[in-house]
């Protein structure tokens, strides 16, 4: 009889050992991640961070470092991003409307879905990114490395593309 218990008892005590290690990695509450992202970010370098649906609008993110981080529904709308480097950052359906991304590097950024309206993109390096679905509409483009992107769906409506370089198949709408 107390070899029939002690495996009941054993096996109640792994599974209450395990819902603890299951609740200790669980994600924070989205106000502690937002305080814990402003923190990293601001600091200016934040490589490799799961921060997704963050908000950092309107923050001072000049230079910041955000290689392939997920800020994938992120609000970003109204902040400085000149100089950032997010090679491979997820910004999937992300809000960057009015934020000024000056010489940013998005290189090989999954950007669909995202936000750029009246965004200044002048100077950035978007060279092999995801621009599918995204709007920029009223987007300053200027000067922006857009070569061998996906621009399927994208909405261009006022944007400007002086001196841009398009991908090759590219015909403006």
């Amino acid at each position: 009889m107390r070899a029939t218990a002690f495996p009941a008892q054993f096996f109640g005590l792994v599974l209450v050992l395990a819902s603890v290690a299951i609740a200790s990695c669980s994600s924070p509450p989205a106000s502690d991640l937002s305080a814990d992202a402003i923190a990293k970010v601001t600091a200016g370098e934040c490589l490799d961070c799961e921060l997704p649906g963050v908000d950092l609008a309107g923050k001072n993110l000049q230079e910041a470092k955000l290689n392939r981080s997920n800020l994938s529904n992120a609000k970003l709308a109204g902040g400085d991003l000149s100089g950032a480097l997010m090679d491979s950052v997820d910004l999937q359906n992300a809000d960057l409307a009015n934020a000024n991304l000056t010489n940013a590097a998005l290189t090989s950024a999954n950007l669909g879905g995202a936000n750029f309206k009246g965004a200044d993109l002048s100077g950035a390096y978007l060279r092999d990114a995801n621009l599918a679905d995204t709007d920029f509409t009223d987007a300053n483009l200027t000067g922006a490395n857009l070569t061998s992107t996906n621009l399927e769906d994208a909405i261009l409506d006022g944007a400007t593309l002086t001196d841009a370089m398009l991908p090759q198949d590219f015909t403006a709408p």
